[in-house]
């Protein structure tokens, strides 16, 4: 069973599109045409073992906004599609990472429902060019999208390069572990039959 999706998606604001292997090696061609989005996006298909594959266009000229949500909503739905009835997934996971003086927890629900929480505060207000509070529209855009349960907890930090590459390792070791199938488990896991 392949477990692969692609989605295309095009607005009057981005053009993306986005290939996933959930039984990848952590191979990453991504070009969004946000640096540091990028970067964060090439960690995120490291640390969860899957294959990713981004292009997107977006409007730059405004701000990077549109163009971070968005690649949120494709990474999700992408995900949502290569699971199909997600049967025989492990569904949970959690990780807590240190980075150098930052420590992070991200736990992972992957029953069905959508649920965002987030809790990390940055020393500035932006990396670079990019803005710090797009790291929580992302995985809120990911969490609605992928029917999932995303909880992110920034303990504390000093450096909000750190803090951010912290979350988006976190995150991906913990939906690894949630997207890893489980020879053990026959069907979904859950006793309501489906999710």
């Amino acid at each position: 069973m392949s477990r692969t999706a692609t989605i295309q998606r095009k607005t009057t604001e981005t053009d993306i599109r986005l290939e996933v292997d959930l039984d990848g090696s952590g191979r990453a061609r991504i070009a969004t045409g946000v640096g540091f989005f990028d970067h964060m996006l090439t960690l995120l298909a490291k640390h969860a073992a899957i294959d990713l594959a981004i292009e997107a266009q977006g409007d730059l000229h405004i701000d990077q906004h549109h163009t971070v949500e968005d690649v949120g909503i494709c990474l999700g739905l992408a995900v949502r599609q290569a699971l199909g009835d997600r049967a025989g997934i492990r569904r949970y996971g959690h990780f807590t990472l240190p980075m150098d003086e930052t420590l992070v927890t991200c736990a992972v629900d992957l029953g069905g429902r959508p649920y965002f929480v987030f809790d990390a505060k940055f020393p500035t207000d932006k990396i670079g060019e990019f803005d710090n509070e797009l790291v929580a529209d992302f995985w809120h855009a990911f969490a609605t999208n992928v029917l999932g349960n995303v909880h992110i907890l920034a303990h504390y930090g000093r450096n909000s390069h750190h803090i951010a590459e912290g979350i988006f390792k976190s995150a991906a070791r913990a939906l690894r572990a949630a997207l890893e199938l489980d020879l053990r488990i026959i069907g979904v896991p859950s006793t309501k039959g489906v999710l």
